[in-house]
């Protein structure tokens, strides 16, 4: 079981744009890495582009498993991981980084912001955090 990425995106008018990210591509061939990075990239802006805004989806991208959320208010977040990674804690934590985003970021900010712009800096300790899904007892 391995979480490959988790971004979130804002769904604005007329575009999709990443809004920060974070990567675990340790598992690849070091050559491969930066397509990989690409993909994940390109796949999450596409998945919410075609995704309704107040929807939840997993859709399966080559032997991946993307996992959107597109809030109503435009803010999105993606998960790409394993067939076999639990797709509820995938939208769990969705839920948890998009509530924790919109508060430490300003809203007026996603339309025009970019990773280099955007300062929310949880997203690869979330990735590492959830890299191993612990059961509920």
């Amino acid at each position: 079981m391995r979480l490959y990425s988790l971004s979130v995106l804002y769904k604005g008018d007329p575009k999709v744009h990443l809004l920060k990210a974070a990567y675990d591509v340790s598992t690849f061939n070091f050559f491969q890495r930066s397509s990989v990075q690409e993909f994940m990239t390109f796949t999450s802006q596409l998945i919410t582009e075609r995704s309704a805004l107040g929807s939840r989806a997993s859709v399966k991208e080559q032997e991946y498993l993307c996992h959107v959320y597109v809030r109503n208010d435009g803010l999105a977040g993606v998960v790409i991981a394993d067939n076999e990674y639990p797709q509820r804690v995938c939208f769990t934590l969705l839920d948890k980084v998009l509530d924790e985003f919109s508060r430490q970021v300003s809203k007026m900010d996603w339309p025009s912001g970019s990773p280099a712009t955007i300062s929310y800096s949880a997203l690869d300790g979330y990735l590492s955090k959830y890299q191993v899904p612990t059961p509920r007892t």
